[in-house]
């Protein structure tokens, strides 16, 4: 279950649906990727190729990435079995 969100859009879509802080064109990915992430109970259940689920390494190897388009991401990290500071960003 996702606990915390890190990106202020991305909660709002989440909680409201308003596209308002997000890339309009990401909408439908996004839908999947926080349904998904807000049922999962680890990284097992996120191996789905379309994600290309990866860990993170150096000061953030804690977080995982899901990809959504191009060089937009979704990055998040598991405590326990929740998911926490949720976040969508262009990493170049």
């Amino acid at each position: 279950m996702i606990i915390s969100f890190r990106h202020k859009g991305l909660q709002k879509y989440f909680e409201t649906g308003s596209k308002r802080g997000i890339e309009p064109e990401h909408a439908p990915r996004l839908r999947l990727i926080l349904a998904t992430l807000h049922q999962t109970t680890g990284p097992e259940d996120l191996s789905l190729p379309s994600f290309r689920l990866h860990q993170l390494t150096g000061d953030v190897k804690e977080h995982w990435s899901m990809r959504v388009s191009g060089n937009w991401r979704v990055t998040f990290r598991f405590v326990g079995q929740d998911v926490e500071l949720v976040d969508y960003q262009d990493y170049h």
